[in-house]
């Protein structure tokens, strides 16, 4: 049995594969390396993955995540191996290198992520070969829900969008003006709670307000990251709960951008199977 894992800055999803074959689902929170202590990641692991596996010895184990890079996928492979018993590899990956193999599989191609975060890359069947920075919510990150989430909450709060709206979104998710900073500035993983918001831009599209601001946020990552791949003769990948749930506005966006979309999907995991069954 092996275990594969791909984890965004929400969540991560766990699955324990035997011959190509799922066998069990886990859910837990997202595993964030670049975020989270060495003791954090360890909590996670033993009270929300543990418990819910029949078994903690796999052949090998490939966990593609969110800020793991090669700085830090050693801090997680340490913890990996101390609550697991694995007999082989244990491989830490980017979450984009798990989206290329999920996507493109063994040829080359131009994925993209759109959940919490942004990301893309040229991938040339084997590896990584070109990449535009994602830099994060507070510098980049464009087209990502948290992304999504600021510039809503910012447009709302400097009532740009209109008082029904504000009330609506100050109603719905009863906050104030004080909680919002307080969650934005001061408490941990403040791209979460602005990616927490796209529920409600997905329920207001309708609004012509709503629906710009979503359609600019995805011209703004095609134009600044897609773009400087070569779109024309590569295809073009989008992956994640951000680019499934908003589809029809990224195609718009793509095709004022001139550039073709040849798959769209909400999750990696059905494709890192087949990678690595």
């Amino acid at each position: 049995m092996i275990l594969i894992a791909d984890s965004g800055s929400t969540k991560t999803d766990w699955c324990v594969v035997e011959q190509g074959q799922l066998v069990r689902q886990v859910f837990t929170k997202g595993i964030n390396p670049f975020f989270q202590t060495k003791e954090e990641i360890g909590t996670e692991l033993r009270k929300s993955l543990l418990p819910h596996l029949d078994c903690t010895a796999f052949e090998a184990v490939y966990f593609y995540g969110a800020g793991c890079t090669a700085e830090k996928s050693g801090l997680l492979e340490q913890e990996l191996r101390t609550y697991l018993q694995v007999h082989g590899p244990i491989e830490v990956n980017s979450d984009l290198l798990g989206a290329a193999r999920a996507v493109c599989g063994n040829q080359p191609g131009i994925a993209c992520i759109l959940g919490t975060g942004s990301n893309s890359c040229y991938y040339n069947g084997e590896k990584i070969a070109a990449q535009v920075p994602s830099l994060g919510f507070i510098l980049g990150d464009e087209g990502g829900g948290a992304t999504l989430g600021k510039l809503l909450v910012s447009d709302l709060l400097k009532n740009q969008l209109g008082n029904r709206l504000k009330e609506k979104f100050l109603t719905q998710y009863n906050l104030t003006f004080p909680e919002i900073i307080e969650s934005v500035y001061r408490k941990p993983f403040p791209n979460r709670f602005l990616a927490s918001f796209s529920p409600f831009l997905l329920e207001n599209l309708e609004e012509p307000e709503i629906y710009a601001l979503v359609l600019n946020a995805f011209q703004s990552f095609f134009q600044r990251n897609v773009m400087q791949y070569d779109c024309v003769n590569y295809s073009v990948h989008l992956i994640g709960s951000i680019a499934f749930h908003y589809r029809k506005v990224l195609s718009e966006a793509a095709k004022t951008a001139g550039i073709e979309i040849k798959s769209v999907i909400q999750s990696p995991m059905q494709g890192l199977i087949r990678y690595h069954g």
